[in-house]
């Protein structure tokens, strides 16, 4: 009888390190767009988002992960609903589209 068994190689591990990161930074990005579209400061943004300038300093440059509520909170600090398209092994796509007036 014998088993199967899942390896994970360094290769594996550098490309699931690699996606993180591009996530977080096309997350990031979708963020910067928006708010400057917005002509808003990032201390303005973290103002209306409950935050600091430096969490949305290390947001846009895909240095943090954010959470469901605290996605929720900055899609309406920038009078957006939030987009997100996740498929396995293909970027994140992101959108935050304005609410209508």
């Amino acid at each position: 009888m014998s088993h199967s068994r899942w390896d994970i190689t360094d290769a594996d591990r550098a490309q699931e390190g690699y996606q993180e990161a591009r996530r977080a930074y096309l997350l990031g990005k979708a963020v910067r767009d928006r708010r400057t579209a917005l002509g808003m400061t990032q201390t303005q943004l973290a103002a209306r988002a409950d935050m600091t300038q430096a969490a949305i300093s290390r947001l846009e440059q895909g240095g943090a992960t954010p959470t469901i509520p605290l996605l929720e909170r900055l899609a309406t600090a920038l009078d957006s609903t939030l987009h997100l398209d996740i498929a396995p092994n293909s970027d994140l796509s992101v959108t935050f589209t304005p609410q209508a007036a």
